[in-house]
């Protein structure tokens, strides 16, 4: 049984968290830790104690894992903390401000025998997910070009930010989960051209980025996102010497869980036919083909089985240490590239 603690009770720890490692067989929730005790907005869980002080946490020995939950700036004295303490982590994203602050963390858990991982459960995006299986048939030849699409119809969340804040940034609160999935299944690029912008002026939030992720063999990887996206691009634009994939809606999960419909349910999450992705490509014999692909199932507990087999069994992280580190470094030479025309 693996024990787990969580630092923060919000919206991150009960919308993005509990759903998923409640759904794992051998994870069992202990303690919760919030300033009020209790955030009364959400169900308490069932059998788990309620603290205020997370020094009860620390000082408890059967918890062996604390998942920190908490606004980004804390985020790594909070990690430091507990691997202090002599316990496993699992950091919420970003997992640190800087690349050297996780660098800092991930040898201070080697040093001590102890596992830390970020939590990147958007590799287990549906949409993302299809991708790789489209891209895997090799039905549409040999990839070209890829297009990430992450928009949003939100202008009041930049309209209300009067000062410029990197933590809270487009590229540090959404930009770590498509940069993320790009590292994570295309690799390290040999360059990146950055295009960070504040759509409001100088001074206020970051609100948009651009990213192009350039690889040897000529494929070219965009991340792209905005607020200011009343009708959205597709999730994904996938091109090959052979055809093309284009996938307009995103992943359902985080759709169902604002409706708290939970992943309890069979088809939490699950793709309608209206959500499928279209395959466009022409065959060996020169015909064109234009059909669906019936979506992958996205599901974010696989993060928690990988965080169980890691620490439980010895298996091989999920999120590699050095993924994170360079996640982190392409988040800060984006702000500093960051400009207004």
């Amino acid at each position: 049984m693996l024990n787990i603690a969580y630092i923060g009770d919000g919206k991150s720890t009960n919308r993005y968290h509990i759903p998923f490692s409640t759904q794992v067989e051998g994870i069992n929730i202990k303690m919760i830790q919030a300033r009020s005790g209790h955030n009364e907005e959400w169900e308490r869980v069932p059998g788990v104690d309620y603290v205020k002080d997370k020094t009860a946490i620390y000082n408890d020995s059967e918890i062996d894992l604390v998942v920190i939950c908490t606004p980004p700036e804390s985020h790594y004295e909070l990690a430091k903390e507990t691997l202090l303490n002599n316990k496993h982590v699992l950091v919420e994203k970003p997992f640190a401000e800087t690349s050297e602050e996780a660098k800092e963390l991930f040898d201070l858990a080697e040093e001590k025998g102890l596992f830390i991982q970020c939590y990147q459960n958007r590799r287990f995006d549906s949409d993302f997910l299809t991708v790789q299986k489209v891209i895997e048939s090799g039905v549409i030849g040999d990839i070209l070009e890829v297009e990430m699409h992450f928009d949003y119809f939100r202008p009041e969340v930049p309209e209300n930010a009067e000062m410029f804040d990197k933590l809270n940034s487009f590229m540090y609160t959404h930009a770590c989960h498509t940069v993320d999935q790009v590292l994570s299944y295309f690799g390290n690029p040999v360059d990146i051209h950055y295009d960070v912008r504040q759509l409001l002026g100088d001074g206020r939030m970051n609100d948009y980025f651009d990213l192009d992720f350039n690889y040897t063999n000529n494929l070219k990887v965009s991340v792209k996102s905005s607020y200011f996206r009343l009708k959205g691009r597709p999730s994904f634009a996938i091109y090959g010497k052979k055809g093309a994939f284009i996938k307009e809606t995103k992943d359902r999960q985080e759709e169902h869980l604002k409706l708290f419909y939970m992943p309890v349910n069979n088809d939490f999450g699950v793709d309608l036919p209206e959500h499928y992705g279209t395959l466009y490509y022409m065959d060996d014999k020169g015909h064109y083909h234009e059909e669906k692909v019936v979506s992958e199932v996205g599901d974010y507990s696989r993060i928690y089985k990988g965080v169980y087999e890691s620490i439980v069994n010895g298996k091989e992280k999920i999120v590699k240490d050095e993924e994170t580190i360079r996640q982190i470094e392409i988040l800060e030479e984006g702000i500093s590239e960051m400009k207004n025309y």
